[in-house]
Formats: C-alpha cells, sequence, structure tokens
C-alpha cells in the first residue's frame, strides 16, 4: 500500500495564535509576532500534527489523500487506513498497460467509522484487479475545515507537542520521545489498524 496526502492545511488554518499563546503561558515571555516566527511556529505545528494522525490514524483537519493498492485486502470490504473518512472522490483500476478505467461509483459504497471505515461493493464483490495492475482511491479525511472542529484533547494534544518541539528545537533526541501528557490525550484515539495487507484475486 501507498498512502499520499495530497493537499496539506492551510496555513491560515493553523492555530498558531494560540500556539503562541500557549507558549507565552509556558515561558512567561511573549514571543515576537512577526512573519518568520509564525511560519516558525506553524512548521512545528505541522509536525505535531503529523505524529499525532501517524499515532492515531486520526486526520485532525480535512484534506484529500491517494492510497494504491495493488489488490484488494479482501474484495468484500476494503478498510481505509485513516478517520474519520467524509467522502471517496474516486476509485480507479489501472491495468498492466497503463490504462485507467473508473469504477462506476454504483459499484461500491463507503461505510464511515470513526475507528475502521471500510469500501464495501455495492453487490457481491469489488471489482477485480487485472494482473500487474493496482487500484487507486481518493478520499477526503479529517475532523473539520477549521480547528474548532478538531476535538479538544487532539487540540490540546497539538499544542503541547508543538511547544515541546520548539522548546527541543535544537535537540533531536528529546523532540523524538513523545511526552506523557501528550501521550494520555492520544490513548482513547489509537487503534490497532488494519491496512492494505495482501488479499485474494478473483
Amino acid at each position: 500500500m501507498m498512502l499520499v496526502e495530497e493537499a496539506a492545511p492551510d496555513a491560515d488554518v493553523l492555530p498558531v495564535a494560540a500556539l503562541r499563546g500557549y507558549l507565552r503561558m509556558g515561558s512567561g515571555f511573549a514571543l515576537a509576532e512577526d512573519a518568520a516566527e509564525d511560519l516558525a511556529l506553524a512548521g512545528f505545528l505541522r509536525a505535531a500534527i503529523a505524529t499525532i494522525e501517524a499515532r492515531t490514524g486520526k486526520v485532525l483537519l480535512r484534506r484529500l489523500f491517494r492510497m494504491r493498492l495493488e489488490e484488494w485486502r479482501d474484495r468484500l470490504a476494503q478498510p481505509l487506513p485513516l478517520a474519520p473518512v467524509n467522502s471517496v472522490a474516486s476509485i480507479e483500476v489501472t491495468d498492466a498497460s497503463g490504462r485507467i478505467t473508473t469504477v462506476d461509483p454504483g459499484r461500491w459504497r463507503l461505510l464511515p467509522d470513526m475507528q475502521r471505515p471500510l469500501i464495501l461493493p455495492a453487490g457481491t464483490l469489488l471489482p477485480a484487479v487485472p494482473t500487474g495492475g493496482f487500484i487507486t482511491i481518493r478520499f477526503c479525511a479529517g475532523f473539520g475545515t477549521a480547528w474548532s472542529e478538531v476535538p479538544a484533547d487532539l487540540a490540546q494534544a497539538a499544542l503541547m507537542l508543538a511547544a515541546r518541539y520548539y522548546e527541543d528545537r535544537s535537540d533531536d533526541q528529546a523532540r523524538a520521545a513523545l511526552p506523557f501528557a501528550v501521550s494520555s490525550l492520544l490513548d482513547r484515539w489509537r487503534q490497532v489498524r488494519t491496512l492494505a495487507g495482501r488479499g485474494n484475486r478473483a
């Protein structure tokens, strides 16, 4: 399986002001409000969000992803590796010669789930994948387009982790460890993630 993020969260959606306030409360001094500082804080927020999403399988801010599978995990149901999934834009089958066929949306449906969203066949089975071919699934995932739509504990974890990254920016070893407080906030969102795996061709 190959999973690609097709669009990063817009910079104006990131809670830069909230992170600046959080750092001021924690350190007792104000950060300069200039473009360079905002850019740096946005970078730490992006890193924190990426870490949290990797640990939980939950997408904080809504955006598009592209997943490539060499075959279905199971033609009865294909799990998606991220949640919540808002919609599936398209499913395409590419054969060994590179010819692309869009799968009719009438042949599949999305089963939303906060832990394990699934693509299910509308009939008996998902369409067969030709030998040497692959499947491309484009889908939209995330809690919302605004930071206010992110669950409070995940939003707090992102601010805390971004602050740690800022404070430990010269210490790569310290940044590698997830703080206990952040880990505790993520516990209820963790899942045993079922990814692409190998399935059965037919």
